[in-house]
């Protein structure tokens, strides 16, 4: 079965690092995916990769548009073979 990674990726007003990384982790995915990892790197920046059977995404909302510094990015990656 074919796969899809999902890199979800926004950068916070500075200083709401913090804020911004707590809405995402509140956000919950209906259905939820394989695996979902949450990173933070400077500056306020939050990075979310999820993993999915394909047919079965959904996606992360964007977040409230008093945290953002710029509008989110969003990719989709699939597999490629070795």
């Amino acid at each position: 079965m074919a796969a899809v990674a999902l890199m979800w990726e926004a950068r916070a007003v500075t200083g709401r690092g913090a804020e911004l990384l707590a809405w995402v982790r509140d956000q919950p995915l209906d259905p939820a995916p394989d695996r979902r990892e949450t990173f933070a790197a400077e500056p306020d920046r939050v990075l979310v990769i999820t993993w999915w059977p394909a047919g079965q995404l959904a996606e992360l909302p964007d977040p409230p548009a008093e945290l953002l510094h710029r509008p989110v990015h969003r990719w989709r990656f699939t597999p490629v073979e070795d």
